[in-house]
């Protein structure tokens, strides 16, 4: 897996909460090589299913989302653009940002601020609300409100750019590197002989409520499933107790929202592998889509694999390859795992 290159073209599109066609039709068309089924879900996410080809087989889901925090128009002033977040927007990330506004050809904006000269100290020290914050897109009134609809979604613009030899950085990674984390291990599984279905889900709608996944897995009612999602990474600004070091491994999560018995087959394979692994505590709801996944219809063992992420919600969120790499090789390991001597779990 070039992970490199397929997080640039995954991380480029937009699709926000809600508006995730464009990204969701690329996940479509890099899972139809690795999967025998491709389909979309009735909101819009998209399942990649790899058979075992054994009657009545236990049914494994693998999850990423493939939407992202984003904006939608409230309304237009002197041409200014009033918006709302989709999903949780940081604030103080927004003056100065560019964005593109999902229209038809879609149109370039930037988030309107005072430069620093105009400012007193006051102004500098505090963090604007969004509800007093503009987007301008460079149109009259007239303009904006003939070709920007109150309703129309936006999101940062960008993409994702190496850091030094071993670190990605860009938007959406949170949670595009997951999925092609999915991708690299149906590359991975390729002519292998499994013992469950495997379903890979890109999902929608996680930042927001995840109807995504809720409805997909109950439409494809898993026995098991394991959430691949990102977590927060060590920066020198952030607590060392609630952070995980990029390049340290996979993030393995404990707690009721996991499964011990898969949590533990995990950690197990790491050490088989001899890959180093960290661990979180999820006293509560993990924040994934394991969450809701775990109580879909009876009942979902689920587990949380985490990617140490740096900057999460932001337009520069930055992960390791290394990890990336090593989430994608125990998760394959894991997958080949289940149904040896006919066991699932």
């Amino acid at each position: 897996m070039n992970y490199e290159q397929t997080l640039a073209n995954l991380c480029a599109l937009s699709g926000p909460s809600g508006f995730e066609e464009s990204i969701t039709r690329a996940g479509a068309e890099l899972l139809r090589p690795l999967a025998d089924e491709v389909y979309f879900t009735r909101l819009g996410s998209v399942v990649g299913l790899r058979r075992c080809g054994r009657e009545n087989a236990p049914k494994l889901l693998l999850d990423a989302h493939l939407d992202e925090i984003g904006f939608i128009v409230t309304g237009h002033e002197e041409g200014f653009l009033r918006f709302a977040p989709l999903g949780g927007v940081d604030p103080r990330m927004l003056p100065d940002r560019e964005v593109v506004i999902l229209t038809d050809p879609p149109i370039p904006g930037v988030v309107a601020c005072l430069p620093p000269h105009v400012q007193t100290g006051e102004d500098m020290d505090k963090s604007l609300p969004i509800k007093d914050l503009v987007i301008d897109a460079g149109l009259s009134q007239e303009e904006a409100e003939k070709r920007i609809p109150i309703g129309t979604p936006a999101a940062y613009r960008g993409g994702c750019v190496p850091l030094g030899e071993d670190l990605l950085s860009g938007k959406a990674l949170d949670d595009r590197a997951g999925f092609a984390v999915l991708l690299d291990v149906l590359e991975r599984l390729r002519g292998k002989e499994l013992g469950v279905d495997l379903y890979v889900l890109g999902s929608t709608q996680e930042e927001t409520h995840s109807s995504g996944a809720i409805t997909a897995a109950y439409e494809i009612a898993p026995n098991l499933c394991v959430a691949v999602d990102v977590t927060h990474g060590d920066s020198p600004d952030a607590s060392k107790n609630e952070t995980f070091k990029l390049g340290g491994g996979p993030v393995i999560g404990v707690g009721p929202n996991c499964a011990r018995s898969l949590s533990g087959r995990l950690r197990e394979l790491a050490v088989e592998l001899d890959m180093p692994v960290q661990t979180e505590v999820m006293s509560g709801s993990s924040g994934t889509n394991a969450w809701p996944i775990q109580v879909s219809r009876e009942g979902v063992a689920t587990a949380v694999l985490s990617i140490p992420e740096r900057y999460m919600h932001t337009p520069v969120e930055a992960v390791s390859k290394t990890d990336l790499e090593n989430t994608a090789a125990l998760l394959a390991a894991f997958v080949e795992s289940l149904g040896e001597g006919g066991a699932v779990c």
